[in-house]
């Protein structure tokens, strides 16, 4: 999923890479499961209304029918926001919530969009500690507008913005444990001051390891010039939550060359249904499989609008079933 602030303000059974359905944590005593899941992005979910979108109920139908257990909520409004509706929802098709998702600009001073950020923290970490989600996805505010590619502000932050960018997530990070149980994972993006190895590595040596980790975006931190095999072996502590996705080597020669923002990136197909783009997710999931540790790994490809409503669901599937089929130490499920 992608947006920046200003524009919103089990199938309980063992997998095998030929199962059908990836079922929940509390089976079958597998030391280091990687839980596979999926999001409203990988169904065209950007916004919490917009006609162009999948219906919420058919989202999450399809994911079930994909063979997802896990699903993270998407933009605060698109799955019901009164949480005993949500958990009845979420109950009768047998899944469960990994993480909710806010967006954030710490870095800049504003007041009123400070408040306004909060606020935002607040009512979506509430909804996902009451249906039982552990974790909230932090995307930083993008420099290029998401969807006109119009620079917003300066592509470089200075050393006062940095400082405010690390002191913003910190605090972020105490109050979601204390206040609500839950672990932040931040998450580098395209056209975010946070997406290159450069700056994912000034991030996390400015931030305090007890209240920030990364959701790792593998295709996000690819487009930024970043090796995901390579933050999990020099970072391992730090990953604790991963974004699956790949890019198209192809387009992302043409964004290079043309300067293309994410916007115009995103519409000309620079994310790709795996295996068929970087980077190697088979490399990726060894990585995480020598940690001997449970990791959320969601499915989360970039298709903001659909071609049509029925393009995500079979993607979904073959999607889920290639990665069920890279493990080697551990299964994941």
């Amino acid at each position: 999923m992608t947006r920046h602030l200003s524009r919103t303000q089990s199938r309980r059974f063992t997998v095998t890479a030929e199962s059908t359905h990836t079922p929940s944590a509390a089976q079958d005593g597998t030391k280091a499961p990687l839980l596979v899941g999926t999001a409203p992005d990988s169904w065209g979910v950007w916004f919490p209304d917009d006609p162009r979108q999948t219906p919420w109920q058919r989202f999450l139908d399809e994911v079930v029918d994909a063979g997802y257990h896990y699903v993270e909520l998407g933009p605060y409004g698109y799955l019901p926001t009164d949480p005993a509706r949500l958990r009845d929802e979420l109950a009768s098709r047998n899944l469960e919530v990994s993480a909710g998702t806010i967006f954030t600009g710490f870095h800049r001073t504003d007041a009123g969009e400070r408040e306004a950020v909060w606020r935002q923290v607040h009512e979506v970490a509430k909804l996902t500690a009451e249906v039982g989600g552990e974790h909230i996805v932090v995307i930083p505010a993008m420099w290029r507008d998401d969807v006109t590619g119009d620079a917003v502000e300066n592509e470089q932050l200075t050393s006062e913005q940095w400082g405010n960018l690390f002191t913003g997530h910190n605090e972020l990070g105490q109050v979601l444990q204390e206040q609500y149980g839950l672990r932040q994972q931040f998450h580098s993006h395209a056209d975010s001051h946070v997406c290159s190895q450069q700056e994912i590595t000034r991030f996390l040596e400015g931030t305090d390891p007890q209240f920030v980790t990364l959701c790792l975006d593998t295709g996000h931190a690819e487009y930024g010039g970043a090796s995901s095999a390579d933050i999990i072996r020099q970072y391992p502590e730090r990953v604790e939550y991963l974004h699956l996705k790949q890019i198209d080597p192809k387009v992302m020669d043409i964004v290079r060359r043309d300067n293309l923002t994410w916007a115009a990136a995103n519409k000309a197909g620079v994310m790709v249904e795996p295996p068929a783009g970087l980077p190697d997710l088979a490399e990726v999931i060894d990585e995480l499989e020598k940690l001997a540790r449970s990791f959320y790994c969601i499915v989360e490809q970039d298709m903001y609008p659909v071609p049509s409503f029925d393009t995500p669901l079979p993607i979904a599937t073959r999607t889920r079933r290639y990665l069920c089929a890279c493990g080697s130490r551990t299964r994941i499920r």
